[in-house]
Order: C-alpha cells, then sequence, then structure tokens
C-alpha cells in the first residue's frame, strides 16, 4: 500500500466527506426524489420511522454534532420532535432542509483541522473529541440511509442502481 503525502487528520476528513457528500447524501436524495410524499411518510406500524422521520433526525443530528459543535452555535435541537413528526412534511421541503446541513456540515469539514479533531465538545449529553463526532455523524447517516434506502425499494420495487459501476464479480473495473 502506498500513501499518498497526506496525513492521517486529512485523509480521515477527506474519506469522512467523501462517504457522506459524495455516496450516502446524493443517494438518500435519489431515493426520496423518486417517492410521493405518502410513501415518504408511510410506517409499517407505530414503533417504526417512516423515511421523513429519518431525514428530520438525520438533519437534526448532522446540525448538532457537526456545524452547531465545531462552529459553536447554541444547539436547538429537539430530538424527539424529529420522530413524533406525524404531518405530511412535502419530500421536496425535507431534502432542502438536510440539503442546506449537508452545505453547512461540507463548509465544516473543510475547514477542520488536526487541532479541531483533538478538541472536546460536550454533544447530546455526550464529552467527545472532534474526531469522534465526525466519526459519528458519517456513522449515523450511513445507518439511517441505509433504512431510507430499503424503505425506498420496497416502495418503488426497483433496484436504484448504485452500484452499477461494479463488473460481474463485484469488484470496481480496474483503473
Amino acid at each position: 500500500m502506498t500513501t499518498r503525502g497526506l496525513n492521517v487528520h486529512t485523509e480521515f476528513l477527506e474519506f469522512s466527506r467523501e462517504k457522506l457528500l459524495e455516496q450516502y447524501w446524493p443517494r438518500l436524495r435519489c431515493c426520496v426524489e423518486g417517492l410521493s410524499d405518502a410513501q415518504v411518510w408511510w410506517r409499517p406500524n407505530d414503533a417504526s420511522n417512516s423515511i421523513g422521520n429519518l431525514i428530520l433526525h438525520l438533519n437534526g443530528n448532522v446540525r448538532q454534532w457537526l456545524v452547531a459543535s465545531f462552529k459553536r452555535l447554541d444547539d436547538h435541537r429537539d430530538r424527539p420532535a424529529e420522530f413524533r413528526e406525524r404531518r405530511l412534511v412535502p419530500a421536496s421541503v425535507l431534502l432542502e432542509k438536510l440539503g442546506t446541513t449537508m452545505k453547512d456540515a461540507s463548509e465544516v469539514l473543510a475547514s477542520l483541522s488536526e487541532a479541531d479533531l483533538l478538541t472536546t465538545f460536550e454533544i447530546q449529553g455526550y464529552t467527545v473529541t472532534g474526531l469522534h463526532a465526525v466519526y459519528q455523524v458519517v456513522e449515523h447517516f450511513g445507518l439511517h440511509y441505509g433504512q431510507i434506502l430499503y424503505i425506498a425499494k420496497l416502495s418503488r420495487g426497483e433496484d436504484l442502481g448504485f452500484y452499477r459501476e461494479l463488473d460481474a464479480t463485484g469488484r470496481a473495473p480496474a483503473r
């Protein structure tokens, strides 16, 4: 394995940004844009979340853990409200709101230094480092993106083609 002359914090931030903003977010948006508002708010039972609730939850999480924390903003998140919402908020409104947060998150990730990753933060009652906060957001977003993808595939009944670049053996083509 060769190195590209990058240090660990730069590599971590670049990979985190790539996963969050170039893979998960565009694919999540694609999943949701193909659904009706009723499909976005469908849930199989009261113990489950709809795509709409998950988008509100992701917006709150990214804004709290990345944007508010690193920009030293007041945290006004109401996490329980993200799951209580039952109104049929249009998918376009949800995506616009999350899109704004993702743009802010991109700016934060592009600006972080090694010192920022080592700084201690109090987020949602937890004492964490900046590195922990970034990792938590990427992992958390990936988890809920997977749930949204699954619900969208159930609703649409089709493969969304996110891995069409893979060859017949399931591997990326040689570069």
